[in-house]
């Protein structure tokens, strides 16, 4: 699989991998993790850890990516075509704020994304989805209906969901992503995390 410091990528195989998460209580994988300051909040708050932020985007993930921190890592690759690499690592999932063709694919039950999750995912991994309201009315749906769709998308393909808990507007501009803060002072402020496992 293709990982990022700074502008310098290379490729770590499933030896090396395991190599790097040696030791560690959990491994965290961010799917869809933009600028990577999730992953790097994260990692530096729970060192005992591993963290993992993947985007297919590179170039956003150039500055964080050259100060991440030793228990913390960067990969490049598509949601829809998770590395096999990953294969039943995940103790924790997330996906935060997504938009584009990663909320599309949660809104439409697009076995890619799901296949890739279920591949990556242990036993008992934990699945924590935040979704906001511009993005959703983006992609043509309503807050609700939107956070509704997603939440029985994920119980259909196994995920045993709690209630969905809205998130303030105090939530968002405490919660470490660069779009949480937009989110927060933007005109929708609306916002739900979904749990499930």
């Amino acid at each position: 699989m293709e990982i990022l410091r700074g502008k310098c990528a290379s490729f770590l195989d499933v030896s090396g991998l395991a190599e790097r998460i040696k030791g560690y209580d959990n491994l965290h994988i961010d799917i869809g993790t933009g600028d990577g300051r999730f992953v790097q909040h994260r990692a530096q708050a729970c060192p005992n850890d591993f963290v993992m932020g993947v985007d297919a985007c590179r170039e956003n993930l150039t500055d964080t990516s050259r100060r991440v921190s030793s228990n913390a890592l960067f990969m490049i690759a598509n949601a829809q075509a998770l590395p096999f690499e990953l294969c039943g690592l995940a103790t924790q999932i997330t996906i935060n704020f997504p938009w584009g063709s990663l909320l599309e694919s949660l809104l439409v039950d697009d076995a890619a994304l799901f296949d890739g999750l279920g591949m990556i995912a242990q036993a008992n991994a934990t699945l924590d989805v935040r979704l906001n309201g511009g993005a959703l009315a983006e992609a043509g749906w309503s807050f609700e209906e939107g956070a509704s769709q997603v939440q029985n998308v994920l119980a259909a393909n196994g995920f045993k969901m709690r209630t969905a808990e809205a998130m303030s507007i105090s939530e968002l501009k405490m919660f470490p992503t660069t779009w949480a803060k937009r989110i927060a002072f933007g005109r929708d402020p609306r916002a739900v995390h979904l749990r499930g496992e």
